[in-house]
């Protein structure tokens, strides 16, 4: 039996699918409050247990008769109200899925960690890969810091007998939710986006991501952590690929710093009145301007996956974003 925290998400759900493609028996946790939307089409196929990472009895009574753990459940923010509650969910919530995962006897764990977790280059342009280590992540992002504080949890069920195995995506790209982070890019482009960031990142499709996921839990691999990214682009070429495959207008202006600077400060000041979530903050604004660059090498050699292209990836997106938009959907799942 599987069981996968954080289901209702783009990986979780697209996991539970890859898990039941292969003929897997899938065992899911939901928030009394959690939407399952993306995962309509296989419900029924799934078990749900009411439970929640921050609850740890909840977690103990899902594991009943579990041999394996995905843990995807986390929260990606980088608005200063959320830090509380994003650093209690991937800290303390990972320590609570490794505990129970120990205490009932599980036999492996993938622990979804995030590119984010390696803090920033120790040089500009330096790549990034397995190895490397931020020796300032105490002071970086706090969304930085709650990933790798996460991994730590990892690592120290490791120490006490878990088999575990960490996983770190890049900048994850696939249909899903419209309104989240980086699909919210597709509606913002179709409706006229002028600006866009000429900043480097990875880049990897979420159906790679869950592919990767299995085939390490199947096999004998543990307490290794692996980088999975396709590849490294510029925000540019990936936000005007994005508007070449909805044929739509290209962003065609600059963000530069003090644009950057502007833009959040008038998005505190929206999100004021609005009370919506603002689309930039200050350390969101700072990120845009680092150049990031991963290695793939260390999964290739492992397994001898094959990432698929982001050229791909985005024209795969945007296809079910505009037959989302025709049906009046907010979300879109590949087929």
């Amino acid at each position: 039996m599987n069981l996968i925290t954080g289901a209702t998400g783009l990986v979780g759900s697209y996991l539970a699918r890859h898990l039941l493609a292969k003929g897997e028996k899938v065992r899911a946790i939901k928030r009394v409050m959690s939407d399952t939307s993306l995962l309509n089409d296989v419900d029924g196929q799934i078990e749900w247990v009411e439970g929640d990472v921050l609850d740890i009895p909840s977690l103990e009574e899902a594991m009943e008769g579990v041999t394996q753990v995905y843990h995807c459940a986390a929260v990606i923010s980088f608005i200063p109200s959320e830090v509380d509650q994003m650093m209690k969910v991937n800290i303390e919530g990972a320590a609570n899925v490794m505990n129970a995962a120990l205490v009932s006897g599980v036999e492996k764990m993938i622990h979804v960690s995030s590119t984010a977790s390696f803090g920033l280059p120790a040089v500009a342009g330096k790549v990034i890969d397995e190895k490397h280590s931020d020796p300032n992540i105490n002071k970086s992002f706090w969304y930085f810091r709650s990933k790798q504080y996460g991994e730590r949890e990892a690592w120290r069920a490791h120490e006490e007998g878990l088999k575990v195995v960490v996983v770190c995506p890049s900048t994850i790209i696939g249909a899903g939710w419209w309104d989240a982070e980086p699909n919210s890019l597709f509606p913002e482009i179709y409706n006229g986006l002028k600006f866009y960031t000429d900043s480097t990142n990875g880049f990897v499709d979420v159906r790679d991501v869950v592919a990767c996921m299995y085939q390490l839990m199947k096999s004998d691999i543990s307490g290794e952590k692996f980088l999975l990214t396709s590849e490294n682009l510029s925000f540019k070429d990936v936000i005007w690929g994005m508007a070449d495959a909805m044929n739509v207008k290209r962003p065609n202006l600059l963000a530069g710093k003090f644009l950057r600077s502007f833009a959040w400060r008038m998005e505190v000041v929206k999100s004021w009145f609005t009370k919506h979530r603002p689309l930039i903050t200050q350390e969101s604004a700072a990120l845009a301007a680092i150049d990031f660059t991963y290695s793939n090498k260390k999964i290739e050699a492992a397994l001898g996956y094959k990432f698929r292209p982001v050229k791909q990836t985005i024209a795969d997106t945007a296809a079910v974003y505009l037959k989302s938009r025709q049906n009046g959907k907010e979300f879109g799942v590949f087929n």
